[in-house]
């Protein structure tokens, strides 16, 4: 019942967000949002925490630009494009990794996530320090002008939705069981017989295919893939949205996206104290309100 009151309010929300406020702002925190839940199916459902996120969500924004700019794609072929690379990223490094437990498996989706980063900074294509700019918005299906911002939101809010609904019903299907059995007792489920590397294998790549989809999605709202969207610390940002929101919860991440990205545009004019009171923020989450804001919603409201 909470699950779906939260929708509704989401829903709600979602369509009526750019008349009360300005609409690259909210497309940004949509992307985010996404980004975060995304992040949340590895770590808050299998118990991966993965330092190299930002790869993906950068990655895919390179690519889903240069196909947009230079290949003469559509904006939804080009998103499409930049999710299809995160994809085969998404394999490669859960291939290289997933058989690493703990800190070591942080540590090499760090590493891995340090090389996409330096072929960014690097590479011709991407314009080094100074970012792919002059990314075409296009027209969709030929016809629906993503040049208004109205227009341009409401996409940017379907693609939301169809990346929510995919981690929703991905955790809430047999397969989603298997993971959360994993995350509590990994021996257990493998004496039970399930491949567990090949379940944390597929739940990486549609992690990472999903966080793809965002980095694509934000290239395309902003015009420009920036070199700090592959950079570590956005994977940073990622896990203290997660953890704020709540960790293990569907809606947790959306709500984290949401209050850290309003926080750090209304905080911008302290400079580099964002960071300082941001951490404070994770700190106080981490030994207070351990189960984030969505958790302990749901904890009060389960109390007889």
């Amino acid at each position: 019942m909470m699950n779906r009151i939260l929708f509704a309010l989401m829903l709600i929300a979602g369509l009526t967000a750019p008349f009360f406020a300005y609409p690259v702002f909210v497309m940004d925190l949509l992307c985010f949002a996404l980004f975060a839940c995304a992040f949340n199916l590895l770590l808050g459902y299998v118990g991966l925490l993965s330092f190299g996120h930002a790869a993906f969500f950068g990655g895919a924004a390179y690519i889903a630009g240069y196909a947009i700019k230079d290949w003469g794609f559509s904006p939804l072929i080009g998103i499409l494009t930049g999710t299809g690379f995160a994809l085969i990223l998404g394999f490669a490094f859960g291939y290289l990794a997933i058989r690493r437990q703990g800190i070591y498996f942080a540590m090499v989706t760090l590493a891995l996530a340090q090389i996409i980063y330096f072929m960014a900074l690097q590479l011709p294509f991407t314009g080094g320090e100074n970012g792919l700019q002059g990314i075409p918005r296009g027209n969709l299906l030929g016809f629906i002008d993503l040049n208004s911002p109205l227009n341009m939101y409401y996409f940017v809010f379907a693609i939301f939705l169809v990346g929510f609904c995919i981690i929703y019903r991905t955790i809430h299907s047999p397969f989603g069981e298997v993971l959360q059995a994993i995350r509590e007792n990994e021996a257990r489920a493998l004496s039970l017989g399930y491949d567990v590397d090949r379940f944390k294998l597929l739940a990486f790549v549609i992690s990472a295919t999903l966080a793809g989809l965002a980095g694509a999605t934000k290239a395309v709202v902003f015009q420009f893939a920036a070199l700090t969207n592959a950079h570590w610390q956005t994977s940073g940002e990622v896990i203290l949205m997660t953890l704020v929101g709540g960790l293990g919860t569907v809606f947790g991440p959306v709500v984290g996206a949401l209050t850290v990205g309003a926080l750090s545009h209304e905080l911008s004019s302290f400079g580099s104290w964002v960071q300082v009171i941001l951490g404070t923020i994770f700190v106080l989450c981490v030994l207070v309100f351990r189960r984030g804001i969505i958790g302990e919603l749901g904890r009060v409201l389960k109390k007889p």
